[in-house]
């Protein structure tokens, strides 16, 4: 597996899978966002990235620094974070280890840059299957949270507690 920057070309695939079920019951209430017009766009603080394997596109991870992120959607929140957020685009390929390889590749490149303590996620708090995947990664519940019409938890993982 590998990540590598998402370009425009992905749109179709993201548009698609953004209508999958099992990504719909995931993300919640809030919409995520226009693919033509933030693919497109390059920020300092934001990586998208399409996870392949194979040349195959199956999902997406997205991190960003929260401190720098526009709309401030964690709120007032210090330098040293990151926060991802993960899709698997086709439920075939839910349940085949992929999502634990794409949050590996993930928490490493956050974890390279030594300027980063934490990540952080935002599952849904009814989402008990992504908790549960969370945790056995080793992220732990800090709070619970509304983010606009959802109830989520705030789950964290320290660098120092990463690979437990």
């Amino acid at each position: 597996m590998r990540l590598r920057d998402a370009v425009p070309d992905d749109i179709p695939i993201l548009e698609h899978w953004d209508r999958q079920p099992h990504v719909i019951a995931a993300g919640g209430d809030d919409d995520w966002f226009d693919w033509h017009s933030e693919i497109p766009r390059k920020l300092e603080w934001r990586e998208q990235l399409i996870a392949e394997i194979d040349g195959r596109p199956i999902g997406i991870v997205q991190i960003i620094d929260p401190a720098l992120e526009e709309t401030q959607y964690w709120g007032e929140i210090g330098r040293g974070f990151r926060a991802i957020d993960i899709w698997i685009g086709e439920a075939r390929d839910l349940g085949r280890g992929y999502g634990t390889r794409m949050m590996q590749l993930a928490l490493a490149r956050c974890f390279d840059d030594a300027n980063v303590d934490a990540v952080l996620i935002d599952p849904l708090a009814s989402n008990v299957d992504a908790i549960r995947f969370y945790e056995r990664l080793g992220f732990r519940t800090v709070e619970e949270r509304r983010f606009g019409n959802d109830d989520c938890l705030v789950m964290r993982l320290e660098r120092s507690d990463r690979g437990r």
